[in-house]
């Protein structure tokens, strides 16, 4: 042996779907993968997923079954990863998986997200530092807004909630990383599928009014955001995270400093008793245990700015190379995303199942969602959904759909979104990025009928 790692199963079936599936499905390769789904290598693969595969013909090449995430691959294949770890936390849903701990992160199931509204215990959690703890007097919290304005301006909670007029949204809040785990080769950070984002009512001030009140000069250009998380070193002088949007983006009507979440007080574990929320962008520019907005006269540089932190690639690099910062810009509107939450990925239906109802969630950052597609043939054919518009902007958008099954057996269930700029999701997460940000491939349920 020459000590080589193999290559992970993604990696193989991108660069050589023959020997991928002669390693998952024990067969030699052959001179091309449909030839090989004609005869044991569909039986091989029909084993494995739980069933046959009516669509066979029309599925791509170097496809990984999508079943695979839900059972365990065939003995040849590599080795599965361990199972997830649950997250154990008091108002917290038991369901929610573990993606780190230091700091705690952890994912809604796509499943899970069938709420109109996303309840609190099924929102996701993102941290960057440590937990701070509970405020014991909330309203005599204190916020600073200072820098570039006519009139620094330092409120407590209290005199929020007695001298503005308090307003409800219904807002997506989303991790720059959602989508993570999608990209090969893999990208630093949590390996987030796209459980993190949820669409929750949240209560507040408008950010816009409190600027307003400050009285925003001419120079400023962008902002920077402090909260009161410890850093994880515990270094008291060290923020763990300090971001900030341009300008234009703080004034958006819809921004909040919000302390209520779903008609409730802000728990601690989503920034209470005040947080900000910047919908749209990155949930890290929206900052938890809120304590000071300030105002700059230049691109803020605190931690979590600049170099590859929160940063796209603006031309193509390739996959797995050497990023070069002169490359890179900030990320701002969050990609066009759709996600199945009924049925979840593993369902097993009755033998004789001919139709199968779907509900979903669709978001664009910035812009609406124009249209939801959903596929049962691997993209051969698509059948458009039915659209709600959101509540209101920034809320995601409801879908529904309905879909016809000519026999029992295994099928996959993808959707896709288009925003109202006509950029459809993609079949593969693309714009690969050493941190990962972006990745928003089209959505796959595993479905076994009989």
């Amino acid at each position: 042996m020459s000590g080589r790692t193999e290559r992970s199963i993604e990696e193989l079936y991108r660069d050589d779907p023959e020997r991928a599936d002669a390693l998952a499905f024990g067969r030699e390769s052959g001179p091309n993968r449909r030839g090989f789904l004609g005869g044991a290598g569909l039986a091989a693969m029909s084993a494995a997923v739980g069933g046959a595969i009516p669509f066979a013909a029309t599925m791509p090449g170097g496809l990984v079954p999508s079943a695979f995430a839900q059972s365990t691959p065939p003995a040849a294949a590599p080795a599965a990863p361990k199972g997830p770890q649950y997250l154990k936390f008091p108002g917290k849903s038991d369901k929610l998986v573990v993606l780190g701990e230091k700091p705690l992160v952890a994912e809604t199931p796509e499943h899970l997200l069938d709420d109109a509204t996303t309840p609190t215990d099924k929102l996701f959690v993102r941290n960057n530092g440590q937990i701070p703890d509970e405020a014991k007097e909330p309203d005599k919290w204190k916020i600073t807004i200072d820098g570039e304005v006519n009139k620094k301006l330092e409120l407590t909670l209290g005199e929020l909630k007695s001298k503005y007029k308090p307003v409800t949204r219904r807002l997506v809040l989303e991790c720059g990383g959602n989508g993570r785990s999608f990209f090969t080769p893999q990208a630093r950070g949590n390996q987030w599928t796209n459980g993190g984002a949820g669409s929750s009512e949240w209560t507040g001030v408008r950010l816009a009014d409190l600027l307003k009140a400050a009285g925003v000069k001419p120079s400023a250009v962008f902002s920077g955001h402090y909260g009161t998380d410890p850093h994880l070193s515990g270094d008291a002088s060290k923020p763990s995270l300090s971001r900030g949007v341009p300008i234009k983006k703080l004034m958006d009507e819809n921004n909040l400093v919000v302390w209520a979440l779903n008609g409730q007080p802000l728990p601690n574990i989503h920034g209470g008793p005040v947080r900000l929320l910047i919908p749209g962008w990155p949930g890290s520019v929206s900052a938890k245990w809120l304590s000071r907005i300030w105002l700059r006269d230049k691109v803020h540089d605190g931690p979590g700015m600049g170099q590859f932190s929160y940063r796209v690639a603006i031309k193509p690099m390739v996959p797995g190379g050497k990023p070069d910062e002169k490359n890179f810009k900030d990320m701002e509107s969050m990609p066009v995303r759709s996600i199945i939450t009924s049925p979840a990925n593993g369902t097993k239906l009755p033998a004789g199942t001919k139709e199968v109802k779907l509900r979903g969630a669709a978001w664009a950052g910035d812009y609406t969602v124009k249209q939801v597609d959903v596929s049962t043939d691997f993209g051969a054919t698509w059948t458009r959904a039915t659209v709600e518009s959101p509540k209101n902007k920034y809320d995601w958008q409801r879908w529904t759909a309905s879909v016809k099954l000519p026999s029992d057996g295994y099928f996959e269930i993808w959707t896709r979104g288009t925003d109202s700029k006509g950029t459809m999701q993609p079949h593969l997460a693309g714009f690969w990025n050493p941190q990962g940000y972006g990745g928003n491939p089209m959505h796959r349920v595993a479905v076994l009928v009989g």
